[in-house]
């Protein structure tokens, strides 16, 4: 499946669409391709704050528009520059939940120029579906959106 979705991802950012344009439409593709994405989105680097800031997504509305460093899963991508995969959100102590369904996340972090400057977030509401192969896509979908930013 990741396969087949790597061209698209590559056509989308080499498209005359604006970055945010860019962004959106690989969102949407990747909930409607891949059954366990069901809220995909990207947070960035809130200027000089110790913040992220929710760029675009799709799924759920969220009101966590803003994340403080640290804070919930995002928040400690922020400060680790690590990938981390939760596979149950219920066992981790500091969670932000979003939504009562949510059963699991997996964020990436976004590099440019070796700098952490955001990351995409992908919530699924089925329990522990992300593998190695989640990761490894969602390194290469980051460092794809890397080259329109």
């Amino acid at each position: 499946m990741f396969n087949l979705l790597r061209p698209q991802v590559s056509s989308i950012i080499d498209s005359n669409k604006t970055p945010d344009a860019k962004m959106l439409a690989i969102c949407e593709l990747l909930k409607a391709e891949v059954p366990h994405y069901d809220w995909v989105g990207f947070y960035f680097k809130n200027g000089n704050k110790r913040e992220l800031k929710l760029g675009q997504y799709t799924g759920a509305p969220t009101d966590h528009t803003i994340i403080p460093f640290g804070k919930g899963i995002c928040g400690q991508v922020a400060e680790s520059n690590e990938n981390f995969v939760v596979p149950d959100v219920q066992a981790q102590d500091n969670y932000i939940a979003c939504s009562i369904t949510v059963k699991s996340e997996i964020v990436i972090p976004l590099f440019l120029n070796g700098e952490n400057i955001g990351q995409i977030d992908i919530d699924s509401n089925t329990p522990d579906p992300f593998t190695k192969a989640d990761e490894t896509f969602l390194e290469f979908v980051n460092f794809e959106v890397a080259k329109i930013l």
